[in-house]
């Protein structure tokens, strides 16, 4: 069963690798102010949870999904009728 724990960890996932990219674009444009690294973080935060909540809605609906189900484990979970 997939509980908070797992999406908490796949939020996780999605958000720290984008900041990181996000605010590495920022760092090599040359504009290094907190108000940037903060809008990164933003839209970092915004992104994973769209991404979250579409991995999650797709769960919930049991829809297929090619990237889903590649992921080891993910795809062979049978929901409780």
């Amino acid at each position: 069963m997939m509980g908070a724990i797992f999406w908490i960890k796949r939020y996780l996932l999605a958000a720290l690798p984008l900041f990181a990219i996000l605010a590495a674009v920022e760092w090599f444009k040359g504009s290094t102010t907190t108000n940037d690294y903060l809008s990164a973080a933003v839209w970092a935060a915004i992104a994973a949870g769209i991404f979250t909540y579409m991995a999650w809605r797709r769960f919930r609906n049991d829809q297929a999904c090619a990237v889903c189900d590649s992921l080891p484990g993910v795809g062979k979970v049978k929901k409780p009728r």
